[in-house]
């Protein structure tokens, strides 16, 4: 029986070898970086970025029907029999979890029925591991399937009840009961702890880590999930947190319950303090920042949200001279590990987006470096806290868009160019968006064809204004010479209706071009 327990294991992860013998070359690679366990997820986007760049055509539509191809699976220790499993359940839990955080990032340029099916697959695991089962739940709900199951299962239900009751009492509502009793998420009006309830609770938190000591690899997936994963509904509930606070610091529209920024200052912990007025002091003094100043940026470490407005509140962000930002940043980017999406975002919004916005000429080096290096290190809080807003500011203007640009095509992966590109679906555009679309097309992200449908429904409904636009007509240009594959008979009609009201220059080799695409 030992025996055959162990022979399950190797399956189930261990000989990830033979399993990954049957991909090719660059699958196997891409693989091989979400075998990795917790820094799988950010090793494969750094691997498929690379791809890409080097094969833009380049498709997970053969791997992901591998992975669902059915499999012999060794005797089980239960019943010494021969089974059949899909490949992918074969694999270990942390390969899955890092494969479906992977694909809820990229899963617009992947065919719908192919990452369904998947999903199907990994449903046929007869001991499903909770995050798997957690994350193939938020990627149905992402593509618009069982929106009314939740995200845990029974046995999580259970276990989180019994934390709760734990935690606050049997039989009470607040605080985290509250919470478990209901699917919404209420973080934001939820009853702020004093200091010495945080550190009572911080000691709590330990000791609940040895519930389950097969999940301790889960737990740090988890927290790097916080940061990367594109869940539409986690960053929206993040994000509502991160609008409610001003470039200064201040809340716009906090709940009743929340308190205030002065009151949660003082319920702060005397470390946190003490740090802030370290820090505080070195900025204002203007000295340079040296490794004692990034030592002291560890307390962001501790921060949850609300402590990190109050640290934006307390620094003054947005009033700092530039000429600090790039040592700034660098302080922040020798964090480990990464901050959570929510905090990034509060203080990447908080140090950037108003001076970004009062641009009235080109952006100093010093500006440029801290918006590019932030970026590249914390791309989706940058382009939810910064890059979105800016493009919704009826008053953007070219400085904007340069520096937009510069980030682009600099610091954003495919994969945060084609959310970019979305954005821009959402809003009404004029000279300074149409500069930062061109940036976006030339960087080729990789458009499915309901994106690049949308997109063209975009550019006909919104040409009417731009009839005289040379930057209309040459992003017009490139959509018809570089996404020429993409271009179907529909899409060349209503193309070809909104080219008979150009008025430019280039009005004649917008219809060669047009001609010049095969009828599909």
């Amino acid at each position: 029986m030992d025996r055959l327990a162990g022979q399950n294991n190797v399956t189930t992860g261990h000989n990830s070898a033979m399993l990954l013998s049957q991909f090719d070359g660059p699958a196997r690679l891409l693989l091989q970086a979400l075998l990795a366990g917790p820094a799988g997820l950010r090793r494969a986007l750094a691997v498929w970025g690379r791809q890409q760049r080097a094969q833009p055509g380049l498709s997970l539509g053969n791997i992901l029907h591998t992975l669902c191809r059915d499999e012999i699976s060794p005797p089980q220790a239960q019943t010494n029999t021969l089974s059949v499993k899909p490949l992918v359940c074969l694999f270990s839990a942390s390969f899955k979890q890092n494969l479906l955080s992977f694909i809820c990032l990229i899963h617009s340029v992947l065919p719908e029925t192919t990452v369904l099916h998947l999903l199907k697959c990994l449903s046929q695991d007869p001991n499903p591991n909770p995050w798997v089962t957690a994350l193939s739940r938020q990627l149905e709900r992402k593509m618009a399937t069982h929106h009314d199951q939740p995200l845990y299962t029974t046995a999580c239900s259970q276990r989180l009840q019994q934390l709760s009751d734990r935690l606050v009492g049997s039989g009470e509502t607040e605080g985290w009961a509250k919470c478990f009793g209901d699917r919404t998420v209420c973080s934001g009006t939820q009853k702020r702890p004093d200091s010495s309830e945080l550190g009572t609770q911080r000691k709590r938190k330990s000791s609940f880590l040895h519930l389950d000591e097969d999940n301790e690899e889960m737990g740090q997936q988890s927290k790097r999930i916080k940061t990367d994963i594109c869940d539409d509904e986690c960053i929206d509930v993040e994000g509502e947190s991160v609008k409610n606070v001003t470039p200064g610091g201040s809340e716009s529209a906090a709940p009743a319950e929340m308190p205030s920024l002065d009151n949660l200052h003082d319920s702060l912990p005397e470390h946190m303090k003490a740090a802030f007025l370290q820090i505080k002091e070195l900025l204002e003094s203007q000295t340079d920042l040296d490794q004692d100043f990034t030592n002291l940026f560890k307390v962001l470490n501790e921060c949850d949200l609300h402590q990190m407005e109050v640290f934006c509140h307390m620094l003054s962000l947005p009033d700092l001279p530039e000429r600090t930002l790039p040592k700034l940043c660098n302080s922040i980017l020798s964090l480990s590990p990464d901050m959570s999406y929510s905090a990034a975002a509060s203080l990447i919004k908080s140090l950037l987006l108003e001076r970004v916005l009062s641009l009235s000429e080109p952006a100093s080096r010093c500006l440029i470096t801290a918006v590019t290096s932030l970026g590249s290190r914390y791309p989706r809080p940058m382009c939810q806290a910064v890059v979105g807003p800016i493009m919704e500011d009826k008053n953007i203007g070219l400085p904007q868009a340069e520096l937009l640009n510069r980030l682009i095509e600099g610091s954003l992966e495919s994969h945060y160019r084609l959310l970019v590109l979305q954005m821009t679906l959402k809003i009404a555009w004029n000279e300074a968006v149409l500069s930062i679309i061109h940036s976006l097309l030339d960087s080729k992200p990789s458009l499915n064809e309901d994106i690049f449908t949308q997109f063209t429904e975009q550019l006909v409904s919104q040409g009417a204004q731009f009839t005289k636009s040379v930057k209309f007509a040459k992003m017009m240009l490139t959509v018809l010479t570089k996404y020429s594959s993409h271009v179907t008979d529909a899409h060349k009609h209503s193309l070809s209706s909104c080219l008979m009201s150009n008025e430019t220059f280039l009005k004649k080799p917008l219809q060669a071009a047009l001609k010049r695409i095969a009828p599909t």
